[in-house]
Parts: structure tokens; sequence; C-alpha cells
């Protein structure tokens, strides 16, 4: 915790170069990827034109969704940063991948309507809430440490009606619906172990070097800003009614 202490002048300066740089970006209209992340273009067009189950394809798009979604592998990168068990990454990411399997399905199928921006603003803040975590920020501001697996798991939860969302605003064809939710929800299970795969990858590499150590913290913050940004974007979305 003291090198924690001695290297927030540091980290604070790169979060202000980094912010001032995104903001930036913001204003000339160079980050529209934050409210982009969604299912568009030829992808979308073959979701309107199915008219009955076609499991593959569907599985294809699931996968290359979780592979491409940033706001999930942020989250998931916050989760594994310091599991050095396997074990444990198991327990988190099966934790994980139960709680947005039952939404993703359930927000489908059953018709949940929520509003994406603020779906997507909450999965911003499950970012912000492991970064923090990670720097041990609830023990020391607040003198508590939360059960990460109760939040990992209810935070999969929302990840999964953030999947949903982006499903709802396609035509979905009730005819092989449920087959092909299925295929769906089994390709991001696909596209999770992809990713992760790499991830874990490179931070094993990573963590047999002495710039780990020297690192971490300010990799966190980073993460932390990030879900702040996506937080930020969604929210305002959400107030000057955008299209999600």
């Amino acid at each position: 915790m003291a090198d924690f202490q001695r290297s927030h002048p540091i980290i604070a300066r790169w979060i202000a170069l980094c912010a001032a740089a995104l903001a930036l970006l913001a204003v000339q209209g160079e980050f529209d990827f934050v409210m982009a992340h969604g299912i568009g273009g030829k992808d979308a067009a073959f979701v309107a034109a199915t008219k009955g189950p076609d499991i593959l394809p569907f599985m294809y798009l699931g996968a290359k969704h979780m592979v491409t979604g940033y706001d999930h592998l942020l989250f998931i990168l916050g989760v594994i940063f310091f599991l050095y068990r396997m074990r444990d990454v198991l327990i988190y990411v099966t934790l994980f991948s139960i709680g947005h399997s039952i939404t993703l399905l359930a927000g489908v199928l059953l018709k949940i309507d929520v509003n994406a921006f603020l779906v997507d603003a909450i999965i911003g803040l499950s970012v912000v809430y492991k970064a923090f975590d990670n720097l041990g920020g609830f023990k020391s501001v607040f003198g508590f440490q939360p059960n990460n697996r109760i939040a990992v798991a209810s935070f999969g939860l929302i990840h999964g009606f953030g999947l949903a969302t982006k499903l709802q605003a396609l035509r979905l064809n009730a005819n092989g619906l449920v087959p092909n939710m299925i295929g769906f929800n089994v390709g991001v299970e696909l596209g999770q172990l992809i990713a992760l795969a790499i991830m874990l990858a490179i931070m094993l590499q990573w963590r047999r070097t002495a710039s780990f150590e020297r690192f971490a913290v300010a990799a966190n913050a980073l993460i932390l800003m990030a879900g702040f940004i996506l937080m930020q974007y969604q929210l305002a979305g959400y107030f000057l009614g955008a299209k999600a």
C-alpha cells in the first residue's frame, strides 16, 4: 500500500494526459466507437434475413461480439489481473459466464425491455469497480472488502442484458429464435475463452518480468479511467436522447 501511495502522483499525471487526449478525440468526433459497440452492417442484415434455425452463423456472431467487446474484455481483464491460480480464474469466469448467459437468453426470449444506455453505463461501472478493487480502494477508502464472487456474478447479469439489448435492437425472427439464441450464447462463451486464453498468456509472461510490479498499479488506473469514460459516453447518450 505504501508503494501505491507513492505511485499516486505519477498515475495522476498519466490519467490527466490520457483524459486530455481522449477529450480531444471526442471533440473531433473520433471516439464514436465507444457508442458503436453493437451488431451492425452485414451482421445485422444477416440476422434480419434469418427465417429459421441457423445455429453456426449465430455462434460466429456471438464469438465475434465477445472478442470485439472491449467493455466485456476490460472487465474480464480486471477480474483476472491478480488471480494467480487457475482454479480461481475458472471460478470467477464461470460465475461471470453463468450470470451473462441467464440474462442474455432471458432478455431476448422473454422480451425484457431495459434501456441499452443505462445497462452499458453499469457495464462501465463494473470496469471501474474491478479496477478500484484491484487498487485496494475499498479497504483503503471505505475500510471494507466486498465479496468479489457475488460482485462478479452480479455484474455478469448486467453484462448479459448488455448483450441482449444489442440483439433486441435487431429484427429477430420468432422462427428458430430459441436455437439461434442458444447458438449465439455458445458463441459468446467460445469468444470469451479465446479472449481469456490470450489475456492469460500475456499476463503470465508479464508477471515474470520486473515491469509487472512497477506498472500493475498504473495499468489498473488506466482500466479505471476507461470504465469512467465508458460510463460517461453511455450516460451522455441516455440524457441526450441518442439512438442506442
